[in-house]
């Protein structure tokens, strides 16, 4: 059966641009210039021809220049005669030209003629004028304007996306074409095992529509993807339009907002149109909250109009074209609980898939993914590194290999070992470490009792985090850290948060216990267990008096507090009781351990770096967990970090997370439920 060809024949149609204007006006001048030859109204003689010509009495006019040229204006009755032509071919004042010996010598042959009555016409002497040069500092300034001109009229008609003055309403999408070089594939995404299972179903729809269709199915229109940064949120929806071999839009939020009234809105419009002449494609907008924020909330701040505009056209658009046209929009955001309601409907985006951080396997994945082009020798350990970041992203990790290659690098290595790493997992995490940073013995004492405190009350509770190093080195802004390797769940309960607390402030409760003073040191510990206590009894309903309450509100612009002002006071004290427990825990735990914590204290001191076997030589075993064995032979298996002292360059195996003792450095301890 022979198939219908429905393609409509496309129509040219022919755009008229300044190029063609310049090309006509220069045609025209080459054609005046060549058809004149007939016409001329010049004629080069020698100074003999002039002569005779002067004789003859044909000349009425002679002028002599400083260069002793010589032009002779020929009587038009006698034009014949000099020309050798029709004298209407020639113009209304023809001259000859010619060269005299000097000035001088043409006057008296002028002279003598006019004696003789041979010529009566006039004769003047000029200075020579270079017309060209004079033509040229007449037109020259007209040209420069009129280039700069048109200079700018195609700055501003081009730009990123046809973004210019003239096109400001055009869409600034980058376009990725079928069948690039950049092509994205699933096999460049580790991990994300679930998201890619809800993702390939999508990859589906665009390859094979019909299988879906035939059953009156309706292809989802759009795909929310929601997740922390760095997940690897933009690098799936570049893999679902790589895999299903379509074109695929890219642009952001933010590429619609602009200062001109109706800009952004023209831009959604003609977004979706390009859509429609390339389906079957894709549309991802990147941190779409830009421009998705919900509408009475915006309103509420005296929001901008034409971000409202620009999200009413969107959803327009997503609910305008047909449900099975091919056209599939994927958006990502980390902040969904600011989305308006409206673009989260069924019809608009369908389905939202959450793309969260990488467990201890993906995190492997990920690690294989990013050593690809890393030149690494036998000593590296995927499972160690994987064990050695818990929270931490995809685009974290990426910078982990790369900071390891340039610290093997700049080393002269030429290949990455598991030290490099480690030391790249510090320089991340802790910052950059300052051994020659001036402290005094005094300072570094208070630091070590500090850090000693830490470990000591982590290593005796029973659901604080494994210690895995403490340093009183300094590194970044923190003057001392601690680095745990805290438990990957998904829900803590109450102890295990007072615990952490307890620890927390051990480092406090031991400047206090065993120097009697207090320093600005535990400033970020202070404010860690403050923004915690106030969190289990104001949000979790973790206190006797607020039992079973939560006072948390997502409304971002709410500036009235869901309690009154008795519950605020009463929330205050409950927070303050927590604190101080524990604070008071702390002190008992240390008063009963003085030995132990002093025994550390003083090895810090004299190593700056000590390990999780050191502790256990200390205070034993932990016997109510395996995991302290689990890290104890990870560090054994280190080799020689294990004996790291002052002396050591890089005395830094394990770390995970860290206790940092500046307000200024960013806490990297996993988030609770």
């Amino acid at each position: 059966m022979e198939k219908k060809n429905n393609k409509k024949p496309k129509n040219y149609v022919f755009n008229f641009n300044l190029n063609w204007f310049y090309m006509i006006i220069a045609i025209m001048l080459v054609v005046l210039y060549f058809g004149n030859e007939e016409g001329t109204s010049t004629k080069d003689v020698s100074y003999n021809e002039f002569q005779e010509y002067v004789k003859q009495g044909y000349i009425n006019k002679v002028v002599g220049y400083d260069d002793n040229t010589v032009e002779a204006f020929v009587k038009p009755q006698h034009v014949g005669q000099v020309f050798k032509s029709d004298s209407n071919r020639v113009s209304r004042s023809p001259y000859v030209t010619t060269e005299a010996p000097s000035r001088e010598s043409l006057g008296e042959f002028l002279q003598k003629q006019t004696d003789e009555n041979h010529f009566d016409g006039d004769v003047n002497y000029k200075k020579r004028t270079n017309y060209l040069s004079a033509i040229f500092w007449q037109i020259f300034p007209f040209v420069l304007i009129i280039g700069f001109w048109i200079y700018l009229s195609r700055k501003w008609s081009s730009g990123a996306g046809g973004g210019g003055v003239f096109n400001v309403g055009k869409s600034k999408a980058q376009l990725f074409e079928k069948g690039s070089s950049e092509r994205v594939t699933f096999k460049d995404v580790a991990g994300l095992a679930e998201a890619k299972q809800e993702v390939e179903e999508i990859v589906e729809f665009l390859k094979q529509p019909q299988k879906y269709t035939e059953l009156g199915g309706k292809i989802p229109k759009g795909a929310l993807l929601v997740g922390p940064p760095g997940t690897g949120k933009t690098l799936l929806a570049k893999a679902v339009a790589g895999e299903a071999n379509v074109p695929f839009f890219s642009l952001s939020g933010s590429d619609f907002v602009e200062m001109f009234v109706g800009v952004g809105a023209s831009r959604v419009r003609d977004l979706f149109r390009q859509a429609k002449e390339k389906a079957p494609c894709i549309i991802f907008i990147d941190e779409i909250d830009a421009v998705g924020r919900a509408r009475a909330k915006a309103a509420a701040m005296g929001g901008n109009d034409e971000r409202e505009n620009t999200l009413n056209q969107l959803l327009t658009e997503m609910d305008g074209f047909g449900s099975n046209s091919g056209i599939i929009i994927l958006a990502a955001t980390n902040r969904v609980d600011v989305l308006d309601k409206a673009l989260l409907r069924a019809g608009r985006f369908d389905r939202q898939i959450h793309v969260d951080l990488p467990d201890l396997n993906e995190r492997k994945e990920v690690f294989g993914v990013h050593l690809r082009p890393v030149k690494i020798d036998e000593t590296v350990d995927i499972d160690l590194l994987a064990r050695q970041t818990p929270g931490f992203s995809g685009a974290d990790i990426a910078n982990v290999c790369n900071e390891a290659a340039l610290i093997a690098a700049r080393h002269g290595k030429k290949s990455v070992g598991k030290q490099d790493f480690l030391d790249a997992v510090d320089r991340i995490i802790g910052g950059l470490e300052k051994k020659n940073k001036i402290t005094t013995e005094e300072e570094r004492r208070s630091i070590a009792i500090h850090e000693a405190g830490h470990a000591s009350i982590s290593w005796l509770l029973q659901y604080a985090n494994p210690l895995i190093k403490v340093t009183i080195v300094p590194r970044g802004r923190a003057l001392g850290a601690a680095w745990y390797l805290p438990e990957e769940r998904q829900i803590t309960t109450q102890e295990q948060m007072l615990d952490e607390m307890c620890a927390t402030v051990g480092g406090r409760a031991a400047e206090d216990l065993f120097l009697g003073r207090i320093s600005t040191g535990a400033m970020n510990d202070l404010e860690r267990v403050t923004q915690q206590a106030y969190g289990m009894v104001a949000y979790l309903g973790m206190s006797p008096k607020l039992a079973n309450l939560c006072y948390y509100s997502n409304q971002e612009y709410n500036f009235n507090r869901p309690y009154s002002e008795k519950t605020a006071e009463l929330i205050d004290e409950e927070v303050k009781r927590i604190v101080n427990e524990q604070y008071e825990r702390a002190k008992r735990i240390l008063d009963e351990h003085r030995e132990g914590h002093a025994q550390l204290t003083q090895l810090l001191m004299d190593k700056e770096v000590i390990f999780a076997e050191d502790v256990e030589r200390i205070f034993g075993p932990r016997p109510w967990t395996s995991r302290s064995a689990e890290i104890i032979q990870a560090n054994v298996t280190g080799g020689e970090e294990n004996t790291a002292t002052a002396d050591d360059e890089n005395p830094s195996p394990m770390i995970s997370n860290r206790s940092s003792e500046s307000a200024d450095e960013k806490d990297t301890t996993e988030k609770e439920s």
